[in-house]
């Protein structure tokens, strides 16, 4: 089973860059091979400690795509965000981010993917594309809270 773990700093606090991958709805608009998301179940009042919703992602690349649905969870009193396979193309998903402040202060992301394709097929197709493009997906969120956080701050 294809595993990817990533570990790096960026120079924002834990809690800004939870809430900016906490906030799915807005993936459509800059993560590449996000071509539509919609929150099928709404999430949970946010005095909760811990949100649960469940989306659909369909995902393109050149000539393929792929509609799956996956169950997220929210856990913002750990800075946790965790994602798992409910129903598409994964026989396994499983997606971890874990944000924590280092030593300067600055953020500190810990990203963990773990799949399996139901369809050998797709999944020599699509599963060396995903493991190519992994670290693409991870620096669109980095870009992204360049753009975000750098106007709030």
């Amino acid at each position: 089973m294809p595993t990817v773990q990533l570990s790096h700093v960026v120079p924002y606090r834990p809690e800004q860059m939870y809430e900016l991958v906490a906030d799915v709805e807005r993936y459509p608009d800059f993560l590449p091979f996000c071509e539509a998301l919609r929150v099928r179940r709404p999430r949970t009042r946010r005095t909760e400690e811990v949100q649960l919703l469940v989306a659909d992602m369909l995902v393109g690349y050149k000539a393929l795509s792929e509609h799956f649905i996956t169950r997220v969870e929210l856990d913002q009193t750990a800075l946790q965000i965790t994602a798992t396979n409910v129903g598409g193309p994964f026989r396994h998903l499983e997606n971890r981010w874990s944000f924590s402040p280092n030593r300067d202060q600055f953020c500190q992301i810990d990203f963990y993917l773990s799949y399996e394709f139901r369809s050998l097929v797709l999944g020599s197709l699509i599963g060396r594309v995903l493991d190519r493009e992994v670290q693409h997906l991870t620096h669109a969120f980095e870009k992204r809270a360049a753009q975000v956080l750098s106007r709030t701050a």
